[in-house]
């Protein structure tokens, strides 16, 4: 199957090393794809929940398959969000075409696009950065006691439901907490005259254009690879929303490349090890 072209792809919030995270589906995706430049918009790998227990191949797997598109020339920018944000004493690294940024202009087509994570914008991140470890915590069992419910639905005919956007639907101040987030991003960005603001954060993925008294801007947000399991896409001049579905793909087997470059990659980049002295370097 030829490989689908596309200028921009925007991820964000893959969460790896979690044990909500979709990496074989993020995979799939990746292997489908023939990117021209790919922005990972911060919460890659989850530093804050990282433990040298839980790292599944099917993780290392994402990670090989990025690092091949930098191998291949192909611009990668990381920019950090809060759950990596030890990554952030590095920012400006340059390796190749790999760029770790805390945030990024990119001119599309003579259209400028502001792209961040969006943590910034988080009260309880910036005033109570314990309580949103806790609730990161929180997130992850919500994910793993879905996961069982939805097996249990699927078993019995069933359609699958995620707890999580039934909670968000459901209070006020979560809806209330998203609609302030995106209109935030859309002012700051209609002040700097921006076309596009693009942020991922909050796991919920949109794209539309948001208008006040100053001006207007098209909000995209990437949404996450643990519930949505969705990605922005750019492409002749046109913003898209992705979204994984399991019927678009076939059965792929392991990839000579994989194979290859498994056991020199282990080597290089010993990721059970590097996270672990993130984190006591942070403790």
């Amino acid at each position: 199957m030829p490989k689908r072209e596309v200028d921009l792809v925007v991820i964000s919030d893959i969460h790896l090393g979690t044990y909500g995270c979709h990496a074989k589906e993020l995979l799939s995706y990746l292997k489908s794809i023939k990117p021209k430049k790919i922005v990972l918009n911060g919460d890659i790998i989850d530093i804050w929940q990282f433990s040298k227990s839980y790292w599944p191949e099917s993780h290392m797997k994402v990670l090989r398959r990025l690092m091949k598109f930098v191998s291949e020339g192909v611009p990668v920018y990381y920019l950090t969000g809060n759950h990596d944000e030890m990554l952030r004493k590095f920012a400006d690294l340059k390796i190749g075409s790999f760029r770790l940024q805390n945030k990024l202009v990119l001119n599309l087509d003579g259209n400028k696009a502001w792209i961040f994570h969006g943590d910034v914008f988080d009260i309880t991140m910036q005033n109570s950065k314990w309580l949103a470890k806790l609730g990161a915590v929180g997130y992850d069992s919500l994910i793993l006691l879905n996961s069982f419910a939805n097996w249990c639905l699927t078993s019995m005919g069933k359609e699958k439901m995620s707890f999580s956007k039934r909670i968000k639907a459901r209070f006020k101040d979560a809806v209330k907490f998203i609609n302030d987030f995106e209109h935030t991003a859309s002012d700051l960005a209609i002040d700097k005259g921006y076309k596009y603001v693009v942020c991922g954060h909050i796991h919920q993925p949109e794209m539309r254009e948001i208008v006040t008294a100053n001006g207007k801007v098209l909000y995209l947000n990437s949404g996450d690879w643990v519930e949505s399991l969705t990605a922005l896409e750019y492409h002749q001049g046109e913003w898209s929303i992705y979204k994984y579905q399991p019927s678009g793909f076939l059965d792929l087997q392991p990839e000579i490349e994989d194979m290859l470059d498994s056991q020199d990659l282990e080597a290089m980049l010993d990721i059970k090890v590097l996270f672990s002295q993130f984190k006591s370097g942070a403790a």
